[in-house]
């Protein structure tokens, strides 16, 4: 443990969580960490990801970042999660959510076809 943290970024792996931004409700693309732009890009994807410690890696930045429970993000990736994890079909309107929400944050997409 010789890395310091300092009370207004804390992680626990290497993606940062910053205190003062928690569930502001209002995320920036640009304060979206590489690693997580990619995986949620990859959920909106005709291939998503299909490891679901992965999927779980960006629904808890999206929870911690974003608007807690009801961030569409956030409950995505833990449907997608889900179906990973017990075989069953997903649910389509939790994807549309998704892919709205996506374009709303302004995540390079003026359309949800787009993200696709």
């Amino acid at each position: 443990m010789s890395q310091q943290q300092s009370p207004d970024n804390v992680s626990i792996d290497e993606i940062p969580v910053d205190i003062d931004n928690t569930q502001s409700a209002e995320v920036d693309p640009a304060d979206v960490p590489d690693e997580i732009e990619s995986i949620t890009r990859g959920l909106a994807g005709e291939q998503p990801p299909t490891n679901p410690l992965v999927v779980l890696k960006a629904a808890r930045w999206w929870y911690i970042h974003g608007k807690g429970g009801t961030d569409p993000a956030f409950q995505w990736a833990i449907e997608w999660a889900r179906h990973l994890a017990t075989d069953t079909p997903s649910d389509v309107e939790r994807f549309d959510e998704f892919l709205e929400y996506l374009v709303t944050v302004g995540f390079g997409a003026d359309e949800r076809h787009e993200l696709r």
